[in-house]
């Protein structure tokens, strides 16, 4: 199954010509989580992927460069006639912050919008994974980052095993894949065979890390241990260090540490301050973590199963080029 992270905004505080404000899409299988929803979030997808009807939206604090995109999403949801519902989490006071401003998107929609406040902490469980909450460090407020952890898939069938206890392939072999014990004929006499006897051990599902807006926060670290992305902020580069502990930031140097001690196999940064040169804040961390990337808007990373390589960054250019247009966009 498709697990990617597609950067829809990785700007900081305040758009530049060439990042948007914060909004991560994960796309898992057939189905989209928008993680963050700044300014203009409409407009971007818009101009790449196309606007999915996204089921559910997570924010990870109520800072507006967060989540102002929101309402104006959930009113063209509804002037589009959507049908399906949509879940909307975050932390405790989501649901009186969007009370506030309802009137923006209507009282009436055509669709059932919920919203989920999540305590710190929380588990989140879907169909095949779970998000999980983690507190933060990002001011007085109470700010999430969030943690995409896959249930772990079964060991590989062995067929060779299977033949030696003498399972003849064919609708057997399923079964025993499916984790159901059947019975074989062995000279006459019948034998069990298990699952656990033909299947290996259990395949670790894949996890990825969303810090959200955040100082260097042991929890984090801790919460993201063996993910294979991280991906976090970088507001600020090293010599500003003192800006970013007063306004609840990391530097690029800071983010690379919590890679390294959460031992992720890539750190993706965003949260990228228009002041600084991209190269520069890459240059910084890669002095504490090698494996980091800073995905340009539009960029993709892809995060196959653990036996099918490493994750990497798909550039929009790379993208566009390998499939057409039409298919990338969602009507």
């Amino acid at each position: 199954m498709e697990l990617s992270i597609f950067f829809a905004g990785t700007g900081g505080s305040v758009p530049s010509r060439g990042r948007g404000l914060p909004a991560i899409v994960v796309q898992r299988g057939g189905e989209r989580l928008l993680f963050d929803c700044g300014e203009g979030t409409q407009r971007q997808l818009l101009r790449s992927i196309g606007l999915p009807d996204f089921e559910r939206v997570f924010i990870t604090h109520f800072h507006a460069d967060h989540w102002l995109g929101l309402p104006g999403m959930l009113k063209t949801f509804a002037l589009r006639e959507r049908s399906a519902p949509l879940t909307v989490y975050g932390p405790p006071g989501l649901t009186a912050l969007m009370d506030s401003v309802r009137p923006i998107f209507g009282r009436s929609l055509p669709y059932r919008l919920s919203f989920v406040e999540i305590e710190s902490w929380g588990d989140v469980a879907f169909d095949g994974y779970k998000i999980a909450s983690v507190p933060v460090q990002h001011g007085g407020r109470e700010a999430y980052g969030y943690v995409l952890a896959e249930d772990d898939r079964p060991g590989e069938f062995d067929p060779a095993a299977a033949e030696a206890l003498g399972v003849p392939s064919g609708p057997m072999f399923g079964l025993l894949q499916r984790g159901t014990s059947i019975e074989v004929d062995v000279g006459g006499s019948a034998r069990e065979v298990r699952p656990d006897q033909v299947m290996g051990d259990p395949r670790p599902g894949r996890r990825i890390a969303i810090s959200g807006d955040t100082s260097p926060c042991e929890a984090l670290s801790v919460a993201a241990h063996g993910v294979r992305v991280l991906v976090h902020e970088a507001t600020f580069m090293q010599e500003d260090r003192d800006r970013a502990r007063d306004t609840g930031h990391s530097t690029a140097h800071q983010a690379a540490l919590i890679a390294h001690d959460a031992e992720a196999e890539l750190l993706a940064l965003t949260h990228i301050s228009a002041r600084y040169k991209p190269s520069d804040v890459l240059a910084q961390a890669r002095e504490s973590f090698e494996p980091v990337v800073a995905p340009r808007d539009f960029d993709t990373i892809e995060v196959p199963q653990h036996e099918r390589g490493a994750p990497h960054v798909v550039t929009w250019e790379e993208r566009r080029r390998r499939e057409p247009v039409e298919s990338i966009a969602t009507p």
